[in-house]
């Protein structure tokens, strides 16, 4: 009797179980695993960070690291955000290690509770590795070590420029100059990065910044030296002042070295129309539905998506260029570009979307789309390419529906109609005959009428068409002529390094063009470095702590902006601000 109880129990409980195991292991937290730098050497730190969208089962377990790493210092952080209702949570762990050997190692997986990050391979270099020529530095305080990557590279094509700041004394301040190249399209990569080496057997604190640079002619290109301005803190006896928090400083200015860039033209074996140069090049398409069963006059969506590893996005060329059957309507939407900047450099993709509708059933041909590039890995053209696509649809909406048979008339009917027919006599035949006519005139003057109508409204038509495009062209005018003289104030302000001044400019430009009326609301209308430059304009009118503003970059940014906006096929970025370090 007691089993007979339990069992309907047993029962119930059971898929409550099972779909708990199964929760458990559906919903099992995502810890993604990065570093840094990659590769790094054995006398250099580097920082390994573990983040998860959301609190995992519990506190990690770093100790597996132990076996090929020394752990230096570890911290956890997280951040909370609310987008359009949606809350979003991150926790992030940041390690800083050492590598106890050389050789190609791997972060091993870490327990988190349940949950489990993945296993990560990294490469050790023995040595100090990038840290130039160290001769050239005999135990300095400070100094800097720039390094170009390829130093032989192809027009157009990606270079990677670090620059490290070397340190074995605290600095209180420094500021670092661009790099300059012209005819080059410069780009930061990311923030910078922190951490500890030994040269010379000296230990110093490294600062490392990255960019990416695209030559656009070939020949010798100088990147010139950049300038380094630290304020160092001296060490002194402790007296009155110190009790306020003062310290003695003295500045320093260093230069590093300057790089040169033998750039290659275009080899003579490319036979694409365009020149494009890349490290890797993909070429995807994604349908909507099923393309072996489309339906006449129902639309499906096609996605073209163009990535590209080492070029920018402005270098991406148009996908929907080839034409389609006549039998199929075509309509393609705004394409999205997008560009993502890490250490290792530039990965732009550029997304078209294009809704098809088939007229006609039966089988149809897509022409194959090809994108000739070329390979600075293999220094060898290749072909990213979509081969020739047949789509099937069924079903046809050319056919006319067919008119259905008139009913045939009952016997009622057709007396009716006997009737109305043999009561006809010779004066009514006479009054049928000058009714006709009559009609015949009012249907003529109500055609004639009608015609008159269409015409007037036709030419009235023109006329407002014509003083809507005369009006048209003249408002358009007057904002061209408006929106230069705003640019022309722009370029007088920058040119003086007049902050107010160049707020008020961009300001009556950014009213004009997009009826903004802050900084803040005309930098989100912009691209991003004219909207970075922008924001630093705006930071640098209400710090506290005022420093020199200097407006070349912001005009810089501003006319490459405007000029993207004439030509976007021929996308051109400028340099993401630098801040201090």
């Amino acid at each position: 009797m007691k089993t007979k109880k339990l069992l309907p129990i047993i029962l119930f409980m059971l898929p409550v179980f099972v779909l708990m195991t199964f929760a458990g292991q559906t919903f099992a937290v995502q810890i993604s695993v990065s570093v840094d730098r990659n590769p790094v050497s054995m006398d250099e730190s580097f920082k390994i960070l573990f983040t998860a969208n959301e609190s995992p089962d519990g506190d990690p377990d770093f100790s597996p690291l132990e076996h090929d790493f020394d752990i230096i210092n570890q911290s956890q952080s997280s951040n909370m955000s609310v987008v359009n209702g949606s809350f979003t949570k991150s926790v992030r762990w940041t390690v800083e290690v050492t590598a106890k050997k050389p050789g190609k190692l791997e972060i091993p997986a870490i327990q988190f509770g349940n949950d489990t990050s993945e296993p990560l391979p990294i490469v050790v270099s023995q040595g100090s590795a990038d840290s130039g020529d160290d001769s050239a530095h005999p135990n300095e305080d400070i100094y800097l070590d720039v390094k170009a990557e390829p130093e032989n590279p192809y027009v157009q094509s990606q270079v990677l420029y670090t620059i490290r700041f070397y340190s074995r004394v605290s600095i209180a301040q420094a500021e670092l100059s661009e790099p300059e190249l012209a005819d080059a399209v410069i780009e930061k990569l990311g923030e910078d990065s922190n951490f500890n080496t030994v040269v010379n057997g000296v230990s110093y604190h490294v600062i490392e910044r990255k960019y990416a640079i695209f030559p656009q002619k070939s020949g010798a290109l100088t990147i010139k030296p950049l300038t380094l301005n630290a304020q160092m803190i001296v060490a002194s006896q402790p007296d009155f002042s110190d009790f306020f928090g003062s310290r003695m400083t003295k500045t320093k200015r260093v230069l590093s070295k300057e790089v040169v860039l033998n750039v290659k033209p275009a080899p003579p074996e490319f036979k694409g129309k365009e020149w494009l140069a890349a490290e890797i090049l993909e070429l995807t398409q994604e349908w909507s539905g099923d393309t072996q069963q489309m339906k006449a006059g129902e639309p499906l969506t096609r996605t073209l998506t163009l990535r590209g590893v080492g070029t920018t996005v402005g270098q991406l060329p148009e996908l929907n260029i080839v034409k389609t059957d006549a039998a199929i309507k075509t309509y393609p939407d705004k394409p999205v570009l997008n560009e993502q900047k890490n250490p290792e450099g530039i990965t732009a993709t550029r997304q078209e979307k294009i809704a098809f509708i088939p007229a006609t059933a039966g089988k149809h041909s897509l022409p194959a789309i090809e994108i000739p590039w070329f390979n600075i890995k293999t220094h060898k053209m290749e072909i990213a390419l979509i081969p020739e696509t047949v789509i099937n649809v069924v079903g046809d909406t050319g056919k006319m529906q067919e008119t259905p048979p008139a009913k045939p008339l009952s016997e009622s009917s057709k007396s009716a109609v006997n009737a109305e027919t043999t009561v006809t006599k010779p004066e009514a035949a006479s009054h049928a005959k000058s009714q006709e006519n009559i009609w015949s005139w009012v249907s003529l003057g109500l055609a004639l009428g009608w015609l008159t109508t269409v015409v007037y409204f036709v030419l009235d038509r023109r006329r407002d068409r014509q003083s809507k495009t005369v009006t048209q062209n003249r408002i358009h005018n007057d904002l061209e002529h408006e929106l230069k003289h705003s640019g022309n104030k722009l370029k007088d302000a920058c040119a003086k390094d007049n902050p107010h001044a160049a707020k008020e400019a961009l300001l009556a430009w950014g009213k004009q063009k997009f009826n903004a009326v802050n900084l803040g609301t005309l930098a989100e209308h912009c691209d991003a470095r004219l909207r970075d430059e922008i924001l630093s304009l705006n930071q640098c009118l209400y710090a506290k702590d005022k420093h020199i503003w200097t407006g070349k970059k912001l005009y810089q940014a501003f006319s490459e902006n405007n000029a993207m906006k004439k030509t976007p096929r021929q996308e051109q970025h400028v340099l993401e601000p630098l801040h201090r370090i």
